[in-house]
């Protein structure tokens, strides 16, 4: 497991290499550099290489410690740039919670690229938000339905009692999984394979290539599909160092968050599918379940329940991201 003391280290080791080479800028992700957010932070390198004199150096998940450190050192400016979930945000921005409201987020992903492209919500409503933090909101995207995978088969809420399921540190998630009648467990994503196969806990979820890179199916033997929720992640900026920036190194920044969400929208078609067969193969005797809607039936009624407490935590700010979100939605949905 990575120490506090080995991710000091290689601070001081990139902090003196900055000092060396000012126009070396860096940027932390938490998945691995072939997964779907290091792809993404791949085609951002890269144009901005092409197009400007900055360097962009990539920091997988793992290098620079886990997904809370790497915020704290992009607040601190230590990072320029850094890509996380709103579910690790959550406790920053409870607004960003929003994005775990079950069944707010449909599956399909053009209107899923729509919806993230040309939300107001996404696109200016928690600019402010995300800048009261310190953080410059470059761009979010989804990376795919999430799906649980499970130690016992499940097709409806009571296959969840007594399930200890792992969550992400976020508030909302874990009412969610409260909602859905399972246990709840916090832990960091360094623990959840080990807390598997210790039996600490019995399911967890993600989106597909992910089950599949991280051999979530060698821990677990069921996949549930329960169109709950997809998985979301956001790229930001260190706030000072952004505003620090000539108009021309801004506009630099804000094309390649461009180019890089439009390529990482056609590099996840069919990734789902493809990534799933290859856990079929590693494991043939997994199950795959896409429930019913008869047997969602239990998880769509709990997410009204969600949703009532995500306004609760949030109040009218909350409230008022919640209304522009769906009419966002329904707008992509045309």
């Amino acid at each position: 497991m990575r120490t506090f003391a080995n991710s000091v280290a290689t601070l001081a080791l990139i902090a003196a290499s900055g000092a060396a080479t000012a126009d070396t800028w860096r940027y932390a992700f938490e998945e691995s550099l072939d997964e779907v957010q290091g792809q993404y932070a791949q085609k951002f390198k890269d144009y901005i290489e092409a197009n400007s004199d900055h360097e962009l150096q990539l920091f997988p998940f793992g290098t620079l410690g886990e997904s809370a450190d790497i915020m704290e050192q992009a607040q601190a400016g230590i990072l320029q740039f850094v890509d996380q979930s709103p579910g690790f945000t959550g406790s920053l921005i409870p607004e960003a919670q929003v994005f775990f409201v079950p069944y707010l987020l449909p599956t399909d992903q053009e209107q899923l690229a729509r919806f993230y492209r040309d939300s107001k919500a996404i696109n200016e409503d928690f600019q402010d938000l995300y800048a009261a933090q310190g953080l410059e909101l470059l761009r979010m995207f989804p990376e795919g339905e999430v799906a649980m995978t499970t130690k016992e088969p499940v097709t409806t809420c009571a296959d969840l009692d007594q399930v200890k399921f792992r969550v992400m540190t976020n508030p909302l998630l874990v009412e969610s999984y409260k909602a859905f009648g399972a246990t709840p467990t916090p832990l960091p994503w360094g623990e959840v394979y080990g807390g598997l196969q210790t039996n600490i806990i019995q399911g967890q979820e993600n989106p597909t290539f992910f089950l599949y890179s991280t051999k979530m199916y060698e821990v677990t033997d069921h996949i549930t599909y329960a169109g709950h929720n997809n998985f979301t992640t956001a790229v930001m900026a260190n706030k000072d160092f952004y505003d620090g920036l000539s108009e021309a190194d801004q506009k630099v920044i804000q094309d390649a968050s461009t180019e890089a969400y439009d390529f990482i929208v056609e590099y996840q078609k069919g990734l789902a599918e493809t990534e799933l067969a290859k856990i079929m193969e590693a494991k043939p005797e997994m199950t795959v379940t896409v429930l019913t809607e008869e047997q969602r039936s239990c998880f769509v009624d709990a997410a009204a329940e969600v949703e009532a407490k995500f306004i609760e935590m949030t109040g009218d700010s909350g409230k008022a991201i919640l209304e522009q979100m769906k009419a966002d939605l329904a707008a992509a949905a045309q």
